[in-house]
């Protein structure tokens, strides 16, 4: 019997956490991807819910955006409010924000690359073949990491054994377990494992930095015109949290040496677990340096500024477009030009007052549902028609992608001297040259050398806190325009931040004192969003193109790719019935 030319295979969800998202590959008959659509099947009206509100609370209904990446969600909220009546923040509430917006990336990517990517290239069930002896050797070739030694790595082997003997592999479970794509010996599986269980361990110290400065972890507290943590002087007052002068919810000694101990924590485990586990599997994987692409195109609006958002030469990220892979240029941004940023809704369940083919600048922007699409359960979407709930960002017309890889990208390009430095010498140990990066493996140690320079560069922010603070220099509050009295009858602004996942804007125009307008474009809509009027593909969906797979009732190869850009939907789609009517209303207090 003959095979069909084409087949379709559909992965959903794809995400192991954040979101619903949908990929639909069509392959050839021998199993390569000849075009691949992107869906998010999940709505949300976080943006319709804003309209009308003081903006001075949109960060807190913002953040609910996602239950992930709540702070930078509340950061982006607050910039553009602050951008919109031009409010400038004291230099230690900017000191605060970038240490709470690093702490994020450096959780974020530790927790990505162990429970939501790594076990993309590591066989959990081949970890019980391991000798812990080897594997104890093999750890400790990589790092003077403490937990290496054969009796721990015993412990965990006995501990996995234990839940795949009991038939309750829980997190480990529904994983394409024996593939002949997984390529990593059973002590380097039995140490990610190992690793794995570590990083759990990790992250629920590392969450405290954000209870010092934002009273707690998820959704923290944010305050346009600063941070609401005041900074206590009086050794006589503990605690740490919000508003309040020289209370017992100030800021302190105690808490800023809970945030020095969190800092050494994510360094130390960065340099001795991370890094080395990124190059170990890399270097086995180097197969993976040559595919998963995408666009060639990277942008990013830059984070991390020593002097304020308003002053973009003081950004450690820097904004800009990279065209074509060419390192040489990086073209500037303009957010304010209505011809360059812009989102189109050709092929998703949303319509446009001016059409469904027209673009338009998010000051403009509209969220307003159209959907006739099948109802879940479907077996494929009409991937012709409209085909999913996020919208098509473009710059210029252009496709980009957005994230770790861009930004490492730009920071090479604008000569940042660490990053060409970690750059050089992980391309020099894998023998790879530069255009090695532009692929699903180049994403993936993209990610893993920005947490190095974004932890190593924490300790820098840090000591200037505490400098500030010793120079008797306490202010972490601009309450000049807290007044709405003091506001004009129009205002429009944009709020810019570099999330762990790529470039994230919220846009908000302000008329008589309230939100009249709000939109967001996140990272995962530029990189998942479905394709533009013309036909171009988004990230995702040109990434997937020519992948081979080797078992297309398994397509693990989907899943590296797509994980290799920390997908996050619930960020991507704009609470509706599926008539469009309104279930309930929520009242803030």
């Amino acid at each position: 019997m003959n095979q069909p030319a084409t087949r379709r295979i559909i992965v959903d969800p794809v995400t192991r956490i954040e979101g619903h998202l949908r990929i639909e590959a069509e392959t050839d008959a021998t199993g390569r991807i000849i075009r691949a659509s992107s869906a998010g099947t999940m709505v949300r009206g976080i943006e319709i819910i804003l309209r009308g509100r003081d903006p001075r609370e949109a960060w807190a209904l913002a953040q609910r955006i996602c239950g992930v990446c709540t702070l930078v969600h509340g950061i982006a909220s607050v910039r553009a409010v602050e951008n919109a009546l031009k409010i400038e923040v004291p230099s230690n509430a900017q000191l605060i924000r970038n240490l709470m917006i690093g702490a994020q990336y450096i959780h974020d990517h530790v927790m990505h690359f162990y429970h939501l990517h790594a076990l993309d290239w590591v066989d959990v069930i081949s970890a019980l073949k391991a000798d812990p002896k080897a594997t104890s050797a093999l750890a400790q070739s990589l790092s003077g990491y403490a937990r290496s030694s054969p009796g721990y790595f015993g412990d965990v082997q006995k501990k996995l054994k234990g839940f795949v003997d009991a038939g309750q592999l829980g997190i480990f479970a529904n994983g394409y377990w024996g593939h002949p794509a997984y390529k990593l010996p059973p002590e380097a599986n039995l140490m990610a494992v190992a690793h794995y269980l570590d990083a759990l361990a990790w992250q629920r110290d590392v969450v405290k930095l954000h209870a010092v400065f934002g009273g707690k972890n998820p959704h923290p507290m944010f305050l346009v015109g600063g941070v609401p943590c005041a900074i206590s002087i009086d050794p006589e007052h503990s605690g740490h949290g919000s508003h309040g002068g020289n209370s017992g919810t100030a800021l302190n000694e105690v808490g800023l040496q809970t945030v020095q101990n969190v800092i050494n924590q994510m360094r130390e485990f960065v340099d001795q677990v991370y890094v080395p586990d990124t190059l170990a599997i890399a270097g086995i994987y180097k197969d993976w340096f040559a595919q998963g692409e995408g666009i060639g195109n990277f942008l990013t609006f830059g984070d991390f500024p020593a002097k304020g958002m308003s002053d973009p030469s003081s950004l450690m990220i820097p904004s800009g477009v990279i065209l074509d892979r060419d390192l040489s240029k990086i073209h500037p941004i303009d957010l304010d030009a209505e011809s360059e940023i812009q989102e189109f809704v050709s092929h998703a369940w949303y319509e446009y007052s001016v059409g469904k083919e027209r673009g338009l600048h998010p000051y403009k922007g509209e969220t307003k549902l159209d959907y006739t699409g099948p109802v879940p359960p479907y077996q494929q979407l009409d991937v012709d028609k409209d085909y999913s709930w996020m919208k098509s960002p473009r710059w210029k017309g252009r496709a980009v992608e957005v994230g770790p890889l861009a930004r490492v990208l730009m920071m090479y390009a604008a000569g940042h001297e660490q990053t060409r430095e970690l750059v050089g010498m992980t391309l020099k140990k894998l023998d790879l040259p530069v255009q090695a990066l532009y692929s699903t493996m180049g994403r993936t140690a993209a990610r893993t050398l920005e947490t190095k320079i974004i932890a190593d560069a924490m300790q820098g922010w840090y000591d200037q806190l505490v400098a500030n603070i010793k120079a008797g220099d306490i202010k972490t509050f601009n309450e000049s325009k807290w007044d709405p009295s003091s506001w004009p009858a129009h205002a429009q602004g944009v709020g810019v931040t570099e999330a762990p996942r790529g470039a994230l804007s919220h846009w908000i125009v302000i008329e008589d004192q309230k939100i009249a307008n709000y939109q967001a474009i996140v990272p995962s809509t530029w990189n998942a969003g479905p394709r533009d009027a013309q036909g171009n593909q988004g990230p995702y969906e040109a990434a997937l193109k020519g992948h081979q797979l080797q078992d297309v009732k398994q397509p693990l190869e989907i899943l590296r790719t797509i994980h290799s850009f920390d997908p996050c939907i619930a960020c991507a789609v704009h609470l509706t019935d599926p008539a469009g009517n309104e279930l309930m209303q929520v009242k803030v207090i």
